[in-house]
């Protein structure tokens, strides 16, 4: 007998939330403004349709960034990017053809352009200190 009850009780129950839910519809206004005004500037009214919720700062923040924006915390270890993608591209150059390292397959293929590279290098520094002495 009870369990019938509740079955009963379960089904007038479904049949109200409808009406209880369209009643609490018809009193909750239809939108929700929030605004941030500065110094001495009037909150808007509110109307029959909407809520408005004003927050008031002092008048020297109006054109400030704001301060969770402001405040830039730096993370211990970090890197800039320019830095970071230098640093993967000299670790990665060591496996890549002509690179002149004992790491990769084609690693040995680099080491006549850098022997090259260093003796244009010297040769032209040599020429600097010549042309510095008078």
């Amino acid at each position: 007998m009870s369990r019938s009850r509740h079955i009963v009780a379960l089904a007038l129950l479904a049949a109200a939330l409808p009406l209880m839910a369209s009643a609490a519809e018809a009193e909750a206004p239809e939108r929700v403004t929030t605004l941030v005004v500065y110094g001495d500037d009037p909150c808007p009214v509110e109307s029959s349709d909407a809520i408005v919720v004003c927050a008031r700062k002092p008048e020297s923040e109006r054109y400030r960034i704001p301060k969770s924006l402001r405040e830039k915390k730096a993370v211990v270890g970090s890197q800039g990017w320019a830095n970071r993608v230098a640093t993967m591209e000299g670790k990665g150059r060591q496996s890549l053809p002509n690179s002149c390292s004992v790491i990769g397959s084609n690693g040995q293929t680099g080491c006549t352009q850098a022997m090259l590279r260093q003796w244009f290098d010297e040769r032209r520094l040599a020429k600097e200190e010549a042309a510095d002495i008078p």
